[in-house]
């Protein structure tokens, strides 16, 4: 009996000790007392088991003794298997900086330091900003006229832009600029997605291209010049770095410049001769100025002993002598800006450089620490738009589109995707928003930048589908009235461009935050590179101690043992309990893989896929929580977010399964499986019970529904027309509607109403002959019902509307054309 109490004592403390990673002192305290207890007490044989147990401690743990002979082998060792990091590679892992994304890798996430980030709002100007210059833009837009018609915006809106400042939100006031913050910026875009075209428009300026990087690294002097052109429009920008054979590894660009002297106007003048070929560089036809990325070499040394002095970044001006610029690519379903640059043997001086020639070699550098940023606002708040009016088009269509009697928004069929729809548009609408904070705060989030950019772009994707699906024929058809085919067929470009979605997420996010996020591995690898033995065992053992107390935190937590303590109450507490005990598992597998792959964990992408799946899924529950926390609530908000929850925390057990069962080493597999989840998995998918009441709340006029809406153009004061406003305004008169629809289809079922009466038209006139309904209720319906089939109408053309060479057109209704002499005698 006292061996097995002993047993039990063991290992409970040594929980709790690892579960602190309070080190091996008190492992060896709690091994050490239970085992002179053991020999106390008659209880010999595991009073001596757990005394050899508490030697092995002492020699592997303390420090005094470990440093003697354990770490200068294990030091050797990880030198020999420890991946080896490029320059471009440490140049990504060193850029931006480690904040929430840490933590959750730490497997023990301190939620004060993500409530930390206190959100202000935004200023009165950037409301203003939101609620009139974008109200006014969103109104100029047709995506049928701009796709089909213009290839183009309207001049009026290129105008508008231009005046209103679009071009210059992150460029300071001092120089002409708006000055906004990121969640502004965020929020402009988000409302702009009304239409791809447009937000691309603005988004692409104020997020990669020279105004940025001349904030950042530009002299004095081009700031001076080019800031406050950039600012009011009469400078437009481009960033030239994808090519043929250039596109997601950016470092292999074969694009170059050589070092050189010129004589202009009989003076001779330093400068680079560059020659280049560059692809789908958005707003390149209409550029005035193009940043341009290329490999600088000097093999007359003149500027030093350097021969390759590596990625550098110039602005050349669009008349440059050389440079081809003007012709246009077809981005699939949205006709934004897009082309190629050509460059034969183009000569600039110096002073192009961004930076001036300090700056030469900085240029891979300087990329990825603005991308850092810009991934996180552009890409993401545009698809956190169209998620929103997607949802808003999508309630609003299938509230008034009636069959079988009832609106299709009460059939279980269309509830599953509305639903999923109200949660993909709410995470994503806390995740920008909160990252966009966190920004606001100085933070330059490089692995949350990979999430974002590839999760929130698959919810749209996602969002897009599920939109085609309610709207059935109204989306497929294309036209005028048609609001939705056109960013359905642009989704492909947000999933390729700015790091395709494929890249992103087998590579980057557990790629990048498996070294950048770690509390220790880039320590050791540090510690490596400088041949540090004492800084290598440091942070080595705390690693250790790190896989232990991972191994412990998640293993007693999947039991509900000692629940982490979390700011939380309400229903958001579990869930961030819960994002705790994943946490542990996932900084647990994390660290198993990298142990028992090494290097070749580079090329399982599908293994890096799933690690990095559980990391955003945590990261993007995170958020949710977050904005819950900090928000108001309105009727029906906690029902969504326990959709939301349990829809990413679902997906997360998911990835660790998929992990577990495809390890290499099937032992490690079953092992972490059991330690990870030692009751199996915890979460299903979301029940319907919350995808019925989701449902109802976003195709009617509710406060959820008004609420997921925020910030868009929900007003019918614009150029165009707006379908989501003539939505919202059926919406509100529904009830009174769907009442009297009952009243008529009653009486017809009975037999009250004649036959003919199929169209609810023909119903409500019957009905008011019949006295069912009064004169005011006709009348209303009559309204009510000529703006449903309005929004039900679909668009037609002449028959040779989509013929663009009239003369290949065949008119298959027409008489045939008798056949040649010969032709006939061949079929005879």
């Amino acid at each position: 009996m006292l061996t097995l109490l002993l047993i039990v004592l063991a290992i409970a403390g040594l929980l709790v000790v690892m579960r602190r990673e309070a080190g091996a002192p008190a492992a060896l305290a709690v091994l050490g007392v239970l085992g002179l207890v053991g020999l106390l007490f008659d209880a010999e044989v595991i009073g001596v088991l757990l005394l050899i147990g508490a030697a092995a401690v002492a020699v592997a743990g303390l420090p005094a003794l470990r440093r003697k002979w354990l770490t200068p082998r294990l030091f050797a060792t990880f030198k020999k298997v420890a991946p080896k990091v490029s320059a471009t590679e440490r140049t990504a892992l060193e850029a931006g900086s480690v904040s929430w994304d840490g933590e959750l890798f730490s497997g023990k996430p301190q939620w004060e330091k993500l409530l930390a980030f206190k959100d202000d709002g935004l200023r009165d100007d950037e409301k203003a900003f939101l609620a009139n210059q974008c109200a006014k833009a969103a109104g100029m837009c047709n995506a049928w006229d701009i796709a089909q018609e213009r290839a183009d915006l309207p001049q009026q809106l290129w105008d508008y832009l231009k005046k209103e400042g679009f071009f210059g939100m992150i460029i300071p006031k001092e120089y002409g600029g708006l000055g906004f913050s990121a969640k502004a910026q965020s929020m402009v875009l988000q409302k702009l997605s009304v239409n791809e075209t447009l937000m691309v428009t603005v988004g692409v300026p104020n997020s990669l291209g020279p105004g940025e990087l001349l904030l950042k690294y530009g002299t004095q002097e081009q700031k001076d010049h080019y800031l406050p052109r950039l600012s009011d429009g009469r400078e437009i920008p481009c960033f030239g770095l994808t090519g043929p054979r250039a596109g997601s590894d950016a470092t292999s660009l074969p694009d170059t410049g050589v070092v050189c002297k010129q004589t202009i106007n009989g003076e001779e003048v330093f400068g680079l001769r560059l020659n280049f070929e560059k692809r789908w560089i958005t707003l390149a036809p209409i550029a005035t100025v193009v940043g341009l990325a290329f490999r600088l070499f000097d093999p007359e040394k003149l500027l030093g002993d350097e021969e390759d002095r590596g990625i550098t970044l110039a602005l050349i001006p669009r008349d440059t002598d050389g440079m081809e610029i003007g012709r246009r690519h077809h981005p699939i379903g949205s006709p934004f800006m897009n082309g190629p640059i050509i460059g034969k043997d183009v000569f600039v001086p110096l002073n192009t450089i961004i930076g001036g020639p300090d700056m030469i070699g900085q240029g891979w550098r300087m990329l990825v620490e603005c991308l850092s940023i810009g991934r996180c606002i552009t890409l993401p708040s545009g698809a956190t738009g169209t998620a929103r009016y997607a949802l808003g088009w999508s309630g609003g269509f299938t509230r008034v589109r009636r069959q079988f009697n009832v609106p299709v928004a009460e059939m279980e069929g269309v509830q599953e995707p509305l639903a999923r729809m109200a949660a993909l548009a709410y995470i994503s609408q806390a995740t920008v928003y909160q990252t966009a904070n966190m920004i606001d705060h100085g933070e330059k989030p490089a692995v949350p930048s990979a999430i974002l950019k590839s999760q929130l772009t698959e919810f749209q994707r996602v969002l897009l589908s599920d939109a085609m699906d309610v709207h059935g024929g109204k989306a497929v058809t294309l036209g005028p009235r048609n609001y939705l085919g056109v960013a359905y067929s642009a989704n492909p470009v947000a999933i390729t461009v700015e790091g395709a979605n494929i890249m992103t997420r087998n590579l980057m996010i557990f790629g990048q935050g498996a070294i950048r996020c770690h509390p220790y591995v880039l320590e050791e690898l540090a510690a490596k590179d400088a041949n540090d033995i004492k800084a290598f065992d440091k942070a080595f053992f705390g690693h250790a101690g790190l896989i232990f107390g991972n191994a412990a935190r998640a293993f007693t937590l999947g039991f509900g043992i000692g629940k982490a303590s979390v700011p939380f109450d309400g229903p958001a507490a579990a869930y961030a309990q819960d994002i705790a005990r994943l946490s542990a598992g996932f900084g647990l597998c994390a660290d198993a893989a990298m142990a028992s792959l090494g290097s070749a964990l580079k090329k399982r992408e599908m293994i890096s896929a799933r690690l990095g799946d559980v990391l955003s899924n945590l990261y993007l529950t995170s958020m949710v929580l977050k904005q819950w926390q900090a928000g108001s609530k309105v009727e029906g908000e906690e029902a969504l977010l326990h959709y939301c929850c349990r829809f990413l925390l679902q997906r997360a057990e998911q990835a660790f399964v998929e992990i577990f069962d495809n390890l290499p080493n099937r032992a490690l597999g079953k092992t972490l499986n059991a330690v990870v989840m030692p009751t199996g998995r915890r979460w299903n998918k979301p029940h319907d019970d919350l995808a019925r009441d989701i449902a109802k709340r976003v195709s009617t006029h509710s406060a959820l529904r008004t609420k997921l809406l925020e910030n868009t153009w929900d007003a019918d004061d614009g150029e165009q027309r707006n379908p989501l406003a003539r939505y919202n305004a059926l919406l509100v008169d529904y009830d009174r509607a769907e009442a009297i629809y009952r009243t008529v289809n009653k009486a017809y079922a009975k037999g009250e109403l004649p036959q003919t009466a199929l169209h609810p038209e023909a119903r409500v006139e019957a009905g008011l002959e019949k006295g069912l309904i009064s004169a005011e209720d006709a009348e209303f319906m009559r309204t009510f019902e000529t703006e449903v089939l309005e929004m039900l109408t679909v668009d037609d053309f002449a028959y040779d509307a989509f013929a663009k060479n009239k003369s290949t057109l065949i008119d298959h209704n027409g008489k045939p054309t008798p056949a040649p002499k010969q032709e006939e005698e061949n079929i005879k």
